[in-house]
């Protein structure tokens, strides 16, 4: 099934036996019964199979919001840090919080859910704009009067970005964009910018593991992905 998910326009019985390295024999009888249940449907004589309505039936019975999904990581990588850790979607020009997890420090940064800043300007935003279409990304800014960020290809090569004093002074913070098959989000972990600047490598190997344990569970496969 993951096969034929990477394979949507469908795939013969060969090209499946030959991908998951089974016998031919062994993957009919598998898909004669994935037909059986709808999760699978033939494409007609030579046409071969792709993944069938049932599966989408199942996928809505039993999908939960992505705050429920990602909740105990985002603790997690709050408490292992010490820092406040965010996760943010983009509407058009504007990043917004949708979950937040404020660390228990006496120097901390309390970050509402439902703030919102710049796309532009803020690290979680440029890693967001960085899988967009070029295109897209400067009429985004044309509209806005701001010109496009500097160093959105090498955001998109390393996979993540980081913005030092970047809204508000003081205050920075290191983002990852996390794919999942709820949509597309950043991770980022906001703190003051003396720990932030001192804390650099530590928060991006911690952000590149909780960004791995979120795909893991919800992600879907992207072939072109940076490396992280």
């Amino acid at each position: 099934m993951r096969v034929l998910g990477e394979n949507p326009q469908g795939l013969s019985l060969a090209a499946i036996a030959q991908r998951v390295s089974l016998p031919r024999s062994t993957v009919q009888r598998i898909i004669n019964a994935l037909l059986e249940e709808l999760l699978v449907e033939s494409l007609g004589a030579g046409g071969g199979y792709r993944l069938g309505p049932a599966l989408g039936h199942l996928i809505n019975k039993t999908q939960c919001d992505i705050i429920s999904h990602t909740r105990p990581l985002l603790a997690e990588l709050s408490a292992q840090l010490g820092e406040t850790v965010c996760l943010c979607r983009r509407s058009y020009d504007q990043v917004q919080i949708i979950e937040s997890m404020v660390a228990e420090r006496e120097l901390r940064v309390v970050l509402p859910i439902g703030a919102h800043g710049p796309a532009l300007h803020t690290a979680a935003g440029r890693v967001l704009l960085a899988l967009e279409d070029p295109g897209c990304v400067a009429a985004l800014a044309a509209q806005a009067g701001e010109q496009v960020p500097s160093g959105l290809s090498e955001v998109r090569e390393q996979g993540w970005a980081c913005g030092f004093d970047e809204v508000v002074p003081g205050i920075s913070s290191c983002a990852m964009a996390v794919d999942t098959y709820l949509g597309l989000f950043a991770l980022s972990v906001v703190a003051p910018t003396v720990r932030a600047r001192e804390h650099l490598e530590e928060f991006h190997q911690a952000l590149r593991l909780c960004k791995q344990a979120i795909e893991h569970a919800i992600g879907r496969a992207s072939p072109d992905e940076p490396e992280c």
